[in-house]
């Protein structure tokens, strides 16, 4: 296995430094239900604006429900049906438009989304699996297979499981994918100190 730890410019949580997104997924090693269960919980317990929880998470795991699991993997880009095939556990991510206790739009649903996924994708890496989030999937599919009201919005499929090694990918360019180095943009790059376009750092 590719132990691709973030080269970071300071010491940062081992959690956040060791969390990827690989492609290579072993076939043979399915997530088990107290895996599934922290997963869950680790989204469940991820900060929200008025604690509204926006968030919605639907789950199939291959497993336990092959015919559900399959409906989701059908909903993938064709470049992400490649290597999700192996996967054991797919998650969708769905951001509320709405407060529940006023009825007023809630701008902040898919941020808090966005950290209940990173709070998902951060416990995979403690409970000794990988996980790989997916912007590339037919949203008005999902929405027709899963009876996901029209008043949330599908935000990313979470891929989850066990990491195998590189050269299981059968797929020449998502291997190249799988072993390309990790990198970020420079820190002043992308922080500011104070204002705008002064870099922070």
């Amino acid at each position: 296995m590719q132990e691709r730890k973030a080269m970071t410019s300071v010491p940062i949580n081992d959690l956040a430094a060791r969390r990827w997104s690989p492609r290579a997924f072993d076939a043979t090693r399915g997530v088990s239900a107290a895996q599934q269960m922290a997963l869950i919980e680790a989204a469940r317990w991820s900060p929200s604006c008025f604690g509204a929880e926006p968030w919605r998470f639907l789950v199939w795991n291959r497993t336990t429900d092959p015919a559900g699991w399959q409906q989701a993997f059908d909903c993938l880009s064709e470049n992400n049906r490649k290597w999700c095939k192996k996967v054991p556990l797919l998650f969708m991510s769905c951001a509320g438009a709405t407060f529940e206790h006023n009825g007023q739009a809630n701008r902040w649903a898919q941020y808090d989304t966005g950290m209940a996924a990173l709070s998902l994708s951060l416990e995979a890496v403690a409970q000794g699996l990988v996980a790989h989030q997916m912007g590339g999937f037919d949203i008005a599919k999902a929405r027709a297979a899963f009876a996901i009201p029209d008043d949330f919005m599908p935000m990313a499929m979470i891929a989850v499981g066990h990491q195998a090694a590189a050269d299981t990918i059968e797929d020449e360019e998502t291997r190249q994918k799988e072993l390309k180095a990790r990198g970020r943009k420079a820190v002043a790059a992308r922080f500011y100190a104070g204002r705008w376009g002064h870099p922070a750092g």
